[in-house]
């Protein structure tokens, strides 16, 4: 089921399924961003200058952040500051350093994700358990 939207960014109108968007940047400004799918063109919203479309925003990460949805894991991931709401299954590849910590990259962007099990011990072991169920491979 697809969840549309429609959002007034930089002058134009977009309309977009929520749904295939893989990842959403919450600042602690209070800014959201996400990546368009398919072309990683970032949008910005604030609730001082797009308070009905950040509500829009709002209301749809506190639906699937709640969720365990068949095709879908998202993960909460608090990253230099930023909190970061990402879609698992939609990463494509994982990287462990020897210090044990994670890196991925977020779809449909170039931001790399660095964790450590210190730092984001629940979000940490979500992407271990995940990455055991989805590939078989342990990282462990």
């Amino acid at each position: 089921m697809a969840y549309w939207v429609k959002i007034l960014y930089d002058r134009r109108k977009y309309i977009v399924n929520l749904d295939r968007v893989n990842a959403f940047c919450y600042e602690k400004s209070g800014r959201v961003t996400f990546w368009l799918p398919d072309n990683a063109i970032p949008i910005v919203l604030n609730p001082q200058s797009n308070l009905e479309d950040y509500q829009k925003l709002l209301e749809y990460l506190e639906f699937v952040i709640g969720l365990e949805i068949e095709n879908a894991q998202w993960v909460k991931i608090v990253y230099e500051k930023n909190e970061y709401i990402v879609n698992l299954t939609c990463i494509s590849s994982f990287c462990q350093e020897a210090n044990g910590r994670i890196t991925f990259w977020l779809p449909d962007g170039t931001i790399p994700i660095i964790i450590n099990a210190v730092s984001n011990p629940e979000s940490y072991e979500k992407i271990l358990n995940f990455v055991q169920k989805s590939t078989g491979y342990s990282l462990s």
